[in-house]
Parts: C-alpha cells; structure tokens; sequence
C-alpha cells in the first residue's frame, strides 16, 4: 500500500488541484468550503505523504501520476482549474 491510498478522496482532490496551481481559497470556491477546509485537509495530505509544502505535495503528484490521481477519487472538481468560475 503506497501513502497515497491513504488519503481521502478530498485530499486527493485538494492535492490534484494544488498541482495544478490554485490556491486554497480558489479549491475552496472549487469544492465548495471554506478555506480553513482546505488548509486543513492540506495538513493531513502533507503528513500521510511526508511532505512538508505545496511545492513538494505538488511535485509528489506530478511524479505519482498528475491528474492520473483525478479518476482514483470520483469526485467533482477535477477538470482543471480552467473549469473553476
């Protein structure tokens, strides 16, 4: 069992559209919750895959698959950020 199948499916959500370059009020809006949400899935995202930033968590999902991670979760929000009002 890899870290990764240790997240949620939102944090796997939150950490595919933190790859893709939003910010937690955006994935939020994205989601629909509040930021404090978001920041607070990123803490628990960051300590299962033992990393420490939203750089390394973004580099961590680029090496392990980008949005190959998307179908994995089933949840909405996945497109792309372009897809975000």
């Amino acid at each position: 069992m890899t870290p990764q199948d240790h997240l949620t499916p939102r944090e796997v959500q939150v950490a595919v559209l933190v790859w893709e370059g939003l910010t937690n009020r955006e994935i939020g809006r994205i989601v629909g919750t509040s930021e404090q949400v978001i920041k607070n899935h990123l803490r628990s995202t960051f300590d299962k895959l033992g990393v420490w930033s939203r750089l390394e968590l973004a580099m961590y999902v680029a090496s392990h698959g980008g949005k190959g991670w998307a179908p994995r979760a089933g949840l909405p929000g996945y497109a792309s950020a372009a897809a975000a009002p």
